[in-house]
Order: C-alpha cells, then structure tokens, then sequence
C-alpha cells in the first residue's frame, strides 16, 4: 500500500512514527512521512525514508489550521495514497477530515492522548471532545496508545472498535549498560554515594517542573537532578526559563541541564531513578525506556503512567501537582538502594513482557493493512 504518515512536528515524527515508518517499508509498502519542517527530519531522510514538510500548527489558530488544511488536502490530493495514518490531536484531526474530502480508501489514527482528557476550561473540553467525535465517524482503523483511552473512545461512542495497542521501545538499545553508567557518572561529575534522579521531556509546565524543582530543595542532599529535554519552538504555554533559574540559584550543582540529546539510552543507564511528574499523558515512551533500563519510576496518577507502572512494586506514583508527595517519593527511594535495585528489576521485566517495539509494531502494521482486526 501507499501510507501517509501524518503529524504535527519534526520531534513527534522522530519520536514516534519514525519505527514505524521504517517497520512499514520492511513489510514493503511506499510509506511517506508528513509534518512542519525541522532539524530532527534529518535523521529519517538520512535512513532513505521519504518525509514532506507541510505548515502544520500546534496553535489553535483558524489562519494557521486553515493553512494546514489546505497544504494537507493538495499533498493529498497529489499522492493518491491508498491509507492515511494519522497522529496527534490537532494533526490527527485535519488530516482525517482532509483525507475524507479527498477519498481516501482507507483512514487511521492513532490517539496518542485525548485533547478533552487534559486540563483546560470546560468550553474547550466540550469542543475537543465534539470534534473527536466527528472523526470518529470518518475514521476506519482507530487505535489507542493506552488501555485506558481505548475505554474512554468506547464509553463515549467515539468508535466502535478502538484497539489500544501500547508504546514499545528496543530492548537492544535500552538496556542497563555499566561501561556507560561508569563513563557518563565520571564525565558528568557524579560523587561517590551520589543518587542520579533523571527527567526527560520537553520543558513545558504540563510535564510538572515547577513541582519537581521544589520537590528537589526536600530531597536527601546526596541526590542530583538531570534534566534531559529542551522547549520546542512549537510549545505553548508559559515559559519555564525563570522558574528554571531560580532553581538552579536554590540547588547548585545538584541540578544539571544537559538539553536534547540522543544518548538518552546511555543516560538512563547512568540514572539511579526516573521521574516524570506530568499532568497528562498518553503513554510516555520515556518511561517505558527507564524501565527497560531497569529504573524505578517515580510518576502521577494519571492515564498512560498508572498503567505502565505498577505502583509499589516497579515505582511510586503520587498526585499530579503535589511537590510534597512527590519529594516523599523521590526521597523513598533516594534513602533505599535495595529498593530501586528490586524496583527498577521489576519494571525492566514488565517493559519486556508489555512494551517491546518490536511486538508492538508487528501488531500495529498487522492492524493497519488488515491482517489483524
């Protein structure tokens, strides 16, 4: 088949889609990847996968969807593709609407988080959830990340047949690594007796910094903060730089920023814990790479994390927004060895039970070109 794989940015298009692009043109389909510019499409293109860079917006902007809107419908139009697999909330949306304007045989989506499911104000819960609705109707194949939103899609009759079909990542690349535990530890200063507790996510409040930073200032001293991630241009919302300063006036060297970076594997196998204090998300494959790296996990109760996480046994998970739960939780560990070994052993064999991208994408390109329903 010809596949358009459609969102919004570069990073969502590297992070996500990108083994599945590359798992579709093994089973030997003509797949092509479709999004706003950036620097991170390089590594796609570098492995001879096709990507073409439309206006795509994260804005809630009408100028800059219509935009989107009519850039999607000319590609579409021009490719003729035989499915269009979409992605994202407000990417997921036009690009099923503007497939269904162009007669596209076949229509996918992949829900990586509901729009109505994160805070917000009532108006734009409804809308959100309006408009889930409506492309539902137009939406042929209708996957969920999560187990959690798949039973949302079917309670609130977004589709009738919704498969959650979970995030996976490479057990041969996230692994517990102790060469470059021992290099990156020494390279980055780490201390004898030293407790690494490691972020990594894009720097915006929803991924719970301003908590965390103030849950750090009640951690044991001996813990150091790293945090993996940068803002993307495409980010909404306050901008964190302030909060960011004051922490580091207040922690010193127990906060390191290290930005984006690629070796994410090998820093995961340098932590001690990993700790994602978000307000929502769908099914954050950063946690899924700590547990394969055998980290304890330290998240919130909320859709996507409580289910990846078995509370008490592979990490804790404490209320969204509560600095002090959460640096009650961090200092647990931080205080007990024994028990991040015994944690981190029990997530690491979780992930390889549930979160494999290998299981994962030959269920998912199973489901799309129908030899699974």
């Amino acid at each position: 088949m010809k596949i358009l794989e459609i969102t919004n940015v570069d990073f969502s298009m590297r992070q996500f889609l990108f083994p599945l692009m590359q798992a579709l043109r093994a089973e030997g389909h003509d797949v092509t990847g479709i999004c706003a510019d950036g620097p991170l499409l390089a590594q796609l293109r570098a492995d001879g996968l096709r990507v073409v860079c439309v206006p795509m917006s994260r804005t809630l902007s009408p100028l800059a969807q219509w935009r989107a809107w009519r850039a999607l419908v000319r590609l579409i139009r021009a490719e003729k593709p035989d499915m269009v697999h979409a992605h994202m909330p407000i990417s997921g949306l036009l690009a099923r609407f503007a497939a269904r304007w162009c007669g596209v045989p076949r229509i996918a989506y992949t829900c990586h988080g509901f729009l109505f499911n994160q805070p917000g104000s009532k108006l734009r819960r409804v809308a959100a959830l309006v408009l889930e609705w409506l492309a539902g109707r137009v939406t042929d194949i209708y996957l969920t990340v999560s187990e959690e939103e798949a039973r949302d899609a079917r309670r609130l009759g977004i589709h009738r047949h919704p498969t959650a079909i979970g995030n996976g990542r490479d057990p041969a690349l996230f692994h517990p690594d102790p060469q470059a535990r021992a290099r990156l530890r020494a390279a980055l200063g780490v201390g004898e007796g030293q407790v690494v507790i490691l972020a990594v996510s894009r720097l915006v409040r929803g991924k719970g910094y301003p908590e965390l930073l103030a849950a750090m200032e009640r951690v044991p001293d001996n813990a150091v903060l790293w945090i993996v991630g940068e803002r993307l241009p495409s980010d909404r919302g306050v901008d964190l730089a302030a909060c960011f300063a004051t922490a580091r006036a207040r922690l010193g060297a127990r906060l390191v920023f290290l930005g984006y970076r690629e070796d994410v594997a090998a820093l995961m196998a340098a932590a001690d814990i990993f700790t994602l204090p978000s307000h929502f998300e769908g099914l954050p494959m950063s946690v899924i790479e700590a547990m394969l790296c055998g980290l304890p996990v330290v998240s919130t109760t909320i859709r996507g994390p409580r289910e990846q996480v078995g509370a008490g046994e592979t990490g804790l998970l404490v209320r969204p927004g509560d600095a002090v739960e959460l640096a009650t939780a961090l200092a647990r560990l931080v205080d007990d060895a024994a028990l991040r070994v015994r944690m981190g052993e029990a997530g690491r064999g979780r992930a390889l039970a549930r979160y494999t991208q290998a299981a994962v994408m030959t269920r998912v390109t199973a489901l799309l070109t129908g030899r699974l329903t």
